[in-house]
């Protein structure tokens, strides 16, 4: 591999990104009376994503942004992946609030976080609308809501808030304190080894030899450091958690690199899995940090695939924007190309570089997950080394053993409850114990007292979700039995969990039987009237688009479709479980 070499990261720092990097922290001198005054203010507690821009915001990560966009720069970052005043930022940062907050502009505000802890005293100088449906055409391309900023935006307040802010603390990490840098300390550390190039390695996986090599390369090409700078924020539903993915980083920087080429730093981003925009968004925070050089994927921050099973982005369309405006954000674009490995020599070479015919290997992300992990297999040392071997293996038990939920979906009487109850027999007989959080129960529970306005049913939706994933992280089984009829609800509870982990289940049954099997008489009264909002009557049902699996109750019992759904789990390895010879 052979890379160009820019200007020297040290020499000439290219304005606007690695000059002067923003510093919002009030002084230690002012920080008792900032508190005081802080706690006189209405406060604001922010999401999770909030707290890690507000972070990324307050070091000088966003640099030359020092503060949530304000109306101007938001309206032309979607339009032209610029700033105001043209410099060039193809991310939107915003703080979204509810309309009804009763926030005023020309006020103060407390910034907290989820455990109510004071972080920043923001001024509000503007409160804007903006649009979740423009904002994902723009930024991403898409309104399919598999995508999983897309179902979390609809969640957001309405109104953006911006305003100056007066940072009274970081966020608190009690983890891997030793490298959580700021973008200043990062590059007074890579000033110390002497070189003036910089490379930089963006990641939200575990590392195995293909990286290694390829980073490796990369770094001696230009004679000059790697920042290994994966993401410990927020990175897609189900990655790898980076509790163990920073074991993994650190044992490879400790055993398997030249400890003076690679400085490894932990960066508290909130990914957006918006491709192209997003690749160009880590090169100019990068930039901050002191790189000059940023090795872009194929498919960088690509979410994977939509509704359709379709790609949401082109697999080079990242590398191609990067490359565009390498120039101007100063850093250069190094292309990730494929690695394979050679047998017969031991060792790895780009694709390109192979001759024809050649024997090579290869493992994909699938057959990781689902050759070794799952079946509780060690990954081979060709593949990955075997400290991170270990590590992924002490993290990820068998599939048999890992988390699962099953989540039936479909019409009021369409069969749901009563498959579940047979599946909740069979599941305990193989050996898996199981919670179900049916649908019905929960609401006289965890929902108590909510409606059934569309707002109401994706509050209870998301609440089983919430509940759900948090079983399924245990490592336990959960069955949910819910109506749930918006698709797009039902996609952000895959998303809170391993995608893998998440089976649909269409129970899929006529509404006129289902009217016919209605005991209760609950369509009769939505037919006339009675009952306002009746799924499949006066509001709609939305059919899903690829469930795992589908089941048809008119003509096959509950029993036959329960073990219908213990051969597809069986296929998968989440039970051992041989089917009667009869069945």
């Amino acid at each position: 591999m052979h890379v160009q070499t820019t200007t020297p990261a040290a020499a000439t720092l290219i304005m606007p990104y690695g000059g002067r990097l923003v510093d919002l922290m009030v002084p230690q001198s002012e920080l008792a009376e900032a508190r005081a005054y802080a706690s006189t203010l209405p406060s604001l507690q922010i999401s999770p994503r909030a707290v890690c821009d507000l972070e990324m915001l307050a070091s000088g990560a966003f640099s030359p942004l020092d503060r949530f966009m304000g109306e101007a720069d938001f309206r032309r970052v979607l339009a032209e992946m610029r700033l105001a005043g043209g410099t060039l930022f193809p991310m939107p940062i915003t703080l979204p609030v509810a309309a009804d907050a009763g926030f005023q502009e020309g006020t103060d505000i407390a910034l907290r976080d989820a455990m109510n802890d004071l972080l920043a005293i923001m001024t509000i100088e503007e409160l804007y609308p903006w649009d979740p449906a423009d904002l994902a055409e723009r930024v991403i391309g898409s309104h399919d809501t598999k995508h999983p900023l897309v179902h979390e935006m609809e969640r957001w307040g309405r109104l953006n808030a911006s305003g100056p802010i007066r940072m009274l603390q970081l966020p608190r990490h009690y983890d891997f304190q030793d490298l959580r840098q700021t973008p200043a300390g990062t590059r007074e550390i890579l000033a110390k080894t002497g070189r003036q190039n910089v490379v930089a390695f963006q990641t939200r996986n575990p590392l195995h030899r293909a990286h290694e090599e390829l980073t490796k390369r990369a770094t001696i090409s230009v004679d000059g450091v790697l920042l290994l700078h994966p993401v410990v924020g927020m990175t897609k539903p189900g990655d790898v958690d980076h509790y163990t993915r920073v074991r993994t980083y650190k044992a490879l920087a400790d055993n398997h690199y030249d400890p003076d080429r690679i400085v490894l730093s932990l960066l508290p981003l909130a990914m957006r899995m918006a491709g192209p925009r997003e690749a160009l968004w880590h090169a100019i925070i990068r930039r901050n940090y002191g790189a000059n050089h940023f090795i872009v994927g194929r498919d960088h921050a690509g979410p994977g695939k939509d509704s359709a099973g379709k790609p949401f982005f082109g697999p080079y369309d990242s590398q191609e924007l990067v490359k565009e405006y390498e120039d101007e954000i100063g850093v250069q674009m190094v292309p990730f190309s494929e690695m394979l490995y050679l047998p017969d020599e031991d060792r790895y070479e780009e694709a390109s570089h192979i001759a024809d015919g050649a024997q090579t290997a290869t493992i994909s992300g699938t057959q990781v997950r689902e050759d070794f992990l799952a079946k509780g297999r060690l990954l081979p040392a060709w593949f990955t080394r075997p400290e991170t071997a270990e590590i992924l293996a002490e993290a990820y038990p068998p599939r048999h053993r890992q988390g699962l939920c099953i989540w039936l979906t479909g019409l009021s009487g369409s069969g749901k409850s009563t498959t579940a109850a047979v599946l909740s027999v069979l599941l305990l007989e193989a050996g898996r114990q199981v919670t179900e959080l049916d649908g019905d129960v929960v609401r006289t529970h965890l929902s108590k007292g909510l409606g059934f306005s569309r707002e109401d049913r994706d509050t209870n939706i998301l609440r089983i979700g919430y509940v759900a994933s948090e079983i399924v992280r245990h490592g336990g089984t959960v069955m949910c039995a819910a109506v749930s009829p918006y698709r797009g609800t039902r996609d952000a509870v895959r998303a809170m969990m391993d995608e893998d982990q998440f089976i649909e289940v269409f129970v899929d049954t006529p509404l006129s039987v289902c009217e016919q099997r209605d005991v209760k008489g609950m369509y009769a009264k939505a037919r006339r009237g009675e009952i306002k909002e009746f799924t499949g009557i006066s509001d709609p049902y939305e059919t899903p688009l690829n469930p795992e699996i589908t089941l048809e109750t008119v003509a096959h019992s509950p029993e036959t479709n329960a073990r219908r759904i213990m051969a597809d789990l069986a296929a998968r390895g989440f039970v051992r479980w041989d089917p009667p010879k009869d069945a």
